[in-house]
């Protein structure tokens, strides 16, 4: 099993800037594959994010390329967000993911609880 806890979320004003964290534990952390995915309401889940094992690959959805950047601490167990220049539709409630197998989007083995952002206008 693995644990991932959220934190960082929050209430920001339009092109302002958050960094979410995602703690895992359970597993060594090097091994797996992780990503950041959010939802706002009334929509389906999207993929937001992902970056291999040891941190040298990423991807992002065309959305957020150009503001969001994910990044690893593979001594801290820890997954980054780094979100800049929000929007009022980057509002969502955005979670994190390990997946054993592979990265990138797609299916994933692990979820955390989910950590709100709320971007005013």
């Amino acid at each position: 099993q693995v644990q991932l806890v959220e934190s960082g979320g929050g209430l920001v004003q339009a092109g302002g800037s958050l960094r979410l964290s995602c703690a895992a534990s359970g597993r060594t952390f090097s091994n797996l594959g992780m990503g950041w995915f959010r939802q706002a309401p009334g929509k389906e889940r999207e993929f937001v994010a992902a970056i291999n094992r040891s941190g040298g690959s990423t991807s992002h959805t065309d959305s957020v390329k150009g503001r969001f950047t994910i990044s690893r601490d593979n001594a801290k167990n820890t997954v980054y967000l780094q979100m800049n220049s929000l929007k009022p539709e980057d509002t969502a409630v955005y979670y994190c993911a390990a997946r054993l197998l592979g990265w990138g989007p797609g299916q994933y083995n692990y979820w955390g609880q989910g950590t709100q952002v709320t971007v005013s206008s």
